[in-house]
């Protein structure tokens, strides 16, 4: 009989999921699913984590992310296998806004990776996880989802989407067997935002995000954020007054120098608040 841990990633390949995996390996041997959509990077990761954990057994999918009757397959397919304890979803992409604005293609991509996927993804295993009363379900979300902010508003819809979303599943699930965890990470130092650190960005270590992760993963914690700083950034900003927070970026007017003379600090955060 397999007593090992069941654990699923979906987007395996980005950096955060792929720190998780390493961490969750070195706790102990996993039975450990890696879903993506380019089969030759997850052989890599998955490479990778065989070499680190050899008593684990590591399996690959490669999957669609936006298709429903294809997400509803490949939960099915996994749960086949047994229970799941954990399943992490981390895919998403970090589009540039001005693409968004200037092409209603680019704005409708980043918002169905960035939010519908993953929601689809959390409510197929929602449904299989019920049945069984038992697991975990994880969810990326972003700082970004907690305010709009200019530089970013699109992508922070859809990580506001998978907030809102999550804290459904939580009310959904509350008081019983199931657990649901939003992960709100700030700027993390990953291949998706290296354009950010060559703009001189400062950005958290993603095997220090990693690790807060899988503990809070681990504790059943209803919100993290990673690192833990930004819970305080984020409700600053989340309560600030609209005529603050929309000159706190901006050249003050006559009119509002005076309400927003001081809040220098406050242009720092939120210039640097913007994944």
């Amino acid at each position: 009989m397999n007593n090992k841990k069941r654990i699923v990633i979906i987007g395996a390949t980005s950096a955060i999921a792929e720190h998780c995996a390493r961490l969750w390996l070195e706790k102990q041997p996993a039975d450990l699913t890696l879903v993506g959509r380019d089969t030759q990077r997850i052989e890599r990761v998955a490479a990778d984590l065989k070499v680190r954990s050899p008593q684990s057994e590591i399996r690959v999918v490669q999957a669609e992310f936006l298709n429903p009757q294809a997400i509803n397959a490949t939960v099915g397919d996994i749960v086949k296998s047994g229970r799941v304890d954990i399943v992490l979803i981390a895919h998403g992409s970090l589009p540039e806004q001005a693409e968004c604005q200037s092409g209603l293609e680019s704005c409708r991509d980043a918002l169905e990776i960035n939010g519908v996927s993953p929601v689809l993804y959390a409510e197929a295993f929602a449904k299989e996880m019920e049945k069984a009363n038992h697991g975990t379900i994880a969810l990326i979300g972003s700082v970004a989802g907690d305010r709009g902010r200019k530089s970013n508003y699109v992508y922070g819809a859809a990580k506001g989407l998978v907030t809102r979303y999550a804290q459904g599943l939580q009310h959904r699930f509350a008081g019983s067997g199931v657990t649901v965890v939003l992960i709100k990470p700030g700027p993390t130092d990953t291949p998706m935002t290296a354009h950010l650190k060559g703009k001189g960005a400062k950005l958290a270590p993603v095997a220090d995000v990693a690790k807060q992760i899988v503990e809070g993963v681990e504790s059943g914690k209803p919100a993290i954020y990673a690192p833990g700083k930004w819970w305080l950034i984020m409700m600053v900003i989340r309560h600030l007054p609209s005529i603050i927070f929309n000159n706190a970026c901006c050249t003050p007017s006559p009119d509002t120098s005076r309400v927003i003379d001081g809040f220098s600090d406050l242009r720092v955060i939120l210039s640097i608040s913007s994944i």
